[in-house]
């Protein structure tokens, strides 16, 4: 299996017989302003299978590129709770899995588990299984009490691919809470021990930064490194289009 980062949140799976990517994003949300890293055009990354959808957002659901870059008839797979945000997205092919329900195609089996959404949105975490190895692919969750489960159900994972930029937003007809939507690097962490597993990939971080309306955490990087020399976790900071290869 090989993981290779795609801008913001978006990763591309390979596998001996399947590609997939989760969460592909080109056309960066107008109301967060500039992107703070290069968007990259799909098909830079290579043709794909499908592609799996955690949740509606902007900036994890963008429809319009997955109909340019892989046409509208590509499979994509999102959670069912989902599917009334998708009505009009043009996409043809959209199938809705229901949490804890797996679909396979080709080498892989890509099952939808628990995810807690930042704003209370439907929102599933996926995971991936080639027979051989595991990956988890969390969008922007928050840290919720699911992660024993999660590993209960299935196993060790692999590679966990986790959001950490614990951003805090100040959005339009919503109350500030000051508290963040999206995991803390330190809780990034917590959750890869919890899974065993033998890397964490960090998502969801760099791109968005506009407050304050999106803020992201101080020193995001150097307490991520810190949370993973003291839990012994091993951290695999991605650039887009670095890959990485999961023996």
């Amino acid at each position: 299996m090989i993981i290779q980062k795609l801008p913001w949140a978006g990763i591309h799976v390979q596998t001996k017989e399947t590609n997939v990517v989760i969460d592909p994003l080109y056309n960066f949300p107008e109301k967060f302003g500039e992107s703070h890293e290069p968007m990259i055009p799909f098909h830079e990354f290579g043709s794909v299978d499908a592609v799996f959808i955690t949740h509606h957002h902007g900036d994890h659901f963008d429809p319009a590129a997955i109909i340019q870059f892989y046409g509208a008839d590509i499979p994509v797979f999102m959670y069912t709770d989902s599917l009334p945000f998708a009505s009009e997205s043009g996409l043809t092919r959209i199938q809705g899995v229901a949490l804890n329900e797996s679909v396979t195609l080709g080498g892989i089996t890509a099952t939808a588990t628990y995810a807690v959404d930042g704003v209370g949105d439907p929102q599933v975490a996926w995971i991936i299984d080639d027979g051989k190895k595991k990956l988890i692919h969390s969008g922007d969750t928050l840290w919720h009490g699911y992660w024993w489960k999660i590993r209960k159900t299935y196993g060790p994972i692999d590679i966990a691919c986790l959001p950490v930029n614990a951003a805090v937003v100040q959005f339009p007809g919503m109350t500030p809470s000051g508290q963040p939507i999206t995991l803390l690097p330190e809780q990034a962490i917590a959750a890869t021990v919890i899974f065993e597993a033998e890397a964490l990939i960090p998502i969801h971080y760099k791109a968005v930064h506009r407050p304050p309306l999106y803020t992201e955490t101080p020193n995001l990087m150097e307490r991520l490194q810190a949370a993973a020399a003291e839990k012994e976790v091993k951290l695999a900071v991605l650039m887009s289009k670095e890959t990485y290869h999961v023996k």
